[in-house]
């Protein structure tokens, strides 16, 4: 009969997709505080375009804004710079949304989103440049935004980004203990034992909030990847 602990394969599996492990384990992890409604991609592209309701904005920006700022953190943006980076995006984006139209078969909102942001951060660098000048922007940003260091960190971060996403229902879908067990044993690679006997759990019950929180997250991550269109 296999052995029980092989069956649980050890904790730096936690995602056998381990496209999501691109940022310590700790990071990745994390619980969220704060359980936010859950709104589609789609819908609010709509709401974005529509224009009618003044809270949109704000909601893009608590859903792209850790996108935005880990991307330009990749690039060796400072603070001061990745703020005027996000200011710079979402007027971009005011400008474009209204009436905008979204259809995947054109290509996907991330690809759009990428070049944005990459034409804000290539901006800010010809700014803060010893020349200052912004010749050239436009034309740039294409061949840039396609370069393929650029594109390795965008879709490092926007792995990352679904990641936060799924992981903000957790809090709301178990409780303390199961969520303890699972970070203790799967994020942070303690021992089951050890991690059973901390939090006066069995041995099963740790292997189970693993699998359960595991299952879930994968889950989600399917359904935003399919809202994404």
């Amino acid at each position: 009969m296999p052995d029980k602990k092989a069956q649980h394969a050890a904790p730096h599996d936690v995602f056998t997709i381990d496209l999501f492990l691109t940022e310590s384990q700790r990071e990745t992890f994390r619980i969220l505080s704060i359980v936010t409604a859950y709104t589609t991609h789609i819908s609010l592209l709509t709401r974005l375009s529509d224009g009618r309701d003044p809270t949109v904005w704000d909601e893009f920006l608590h859903r792209y804004g850790p996108l935005i700022d880990g991307f330009c953190r990749r690039r060796g943006l400072q603070d001061a710079d990745r703020e005027d980076v996000k200011q710079d995006v979402l007027m971009s984006l005011s400008k474009a949304m209204p009436g905008f139209a979204y259809d995947p078969s054109k290509g996907l909102f991330r690809s759009y989103l990428k070049t944005v942001v990459v034409h804000a951060i290539f901006k800010k660098s010809r700014q803060t440049s010893a020349t200052g000048t912004l010749e050239n922007v436009d034309e740039s940003t294409p061949a840039r935004s396609q370069n393929s260091a650029v594109e390795q960190a965008w879709e490092a971060e926007w792995r990352q980004h679904h990641l936060r996403q799924a992981m903000r229902t957790i809090d709301a879908e178990f409780n303390e203990a199961t969520r303890n067990a699972f970070r203790r044993y799967a994020v942070e690679g303690g021992d089951a034992k050890e991690t059973a006997d901390l939090l006066g759990l069995s041995i099963e019950q740790v292997y189970q909030a693993k699998s359960r929180i595991m299952r879930r997250i994968a889950e989600r991550i399917a359904r935003q990847v399919e809202d994404e269109g």
